[in-house]
């Protein structure tokens, strides 16, 4: 068996699709693309994939991660073609290769958040917010209750500015199973805290990183 670990964008429409559809999408494309994959075995087979961190609907990424199996040695410029030969609109295979990492490695995800709204006065109201000595938010837990959390310690600003007439702000927040923010919980309190008609026009993840810092894939 070889394991094969698969860099993908999801973007323009396929931001839309759920990761349960996500899953479905892709046990299709495997199907037609001819590949010798794994099946897990049992009352159910079906191709196993799995993914590394779950995206949010609405949101783009370049850099998604899903790790498969083949039954027998295949070249990586034709498991790139053939999986790409066989994938829809949106959703684009980058890179294959043979892990050499687990997923539980990962400890952050980095964001580009584009704001709607006059970017001078989004740009200064969301520095204001971001200095902040507590970023109170409540936050669902695994088991279905809610607790207060700070994100001032967990949010980290990689770059602030305006791009193309709008306000953008690249973040880097916790990701994986140890803990794991998604940034509506910061875009969400900012708007919530602010007048002046800012709203996330979009969001893009564009790192997963270990806990090193160093890009996990």
């Amino acid at each position: 068996m070889n394991k094969i670990r698969a860099v993908f964008a999801k973007t323009g429409r396929a931001k839309y699709i759920s990761h349960l559809d996500l899953n479905r999408c892709m046990q299709r494309a495997f199907k037609r693309s001819g590949l010798p994959v794994w099946y897990t075995e049992g009352f159910n087979p079906h191709i196993y994939i799995t993914f590394a961190l779950p995206l949010s609907l609405g949101y783009e990424s370049g850099c998604e991660i899903m790790d498969f199996n083949l039954t027998e040695e295949v070249p990586e410029e034709r498991i790139l073609s053939a999986l790409n030969g066989a994938m829809p609109e949106g959703l684009r295979i980058l890179k294959v290769y043979t892990p050499s990492t687990k997923h539980t490695d990962i400890a952050f995800a980095e964001y580009e958040i584009v704001f709607s709204g006059e970017p001078e006065a989004v740009s200064k109201s969301f520095q204001s917010f971001m200095e902040s000595d507590r970023i109170s938010v409540m936050k669902k837990t695994k088991r279905g209750g809610v607790k207060e959390i700070d994100l001032k310690p967990d949010t980290e600003v990689i770059s602030l500015g305006i791009r193309n007439g709008s306000f953008t702000a690249v973040l880097r927040l916790p990701a994986g199973n140890e803990k794991n923010i998604n940034p509506s919980l910061l875009t969400d309190e900012f708007i919530g805290q602010t007048n002046i008609g800012a709203e996330v026009e979009s969001v893009r993840r564009t790192g997963i990183l270990s806990s090193s810092g160093e890009d996990f894939f």
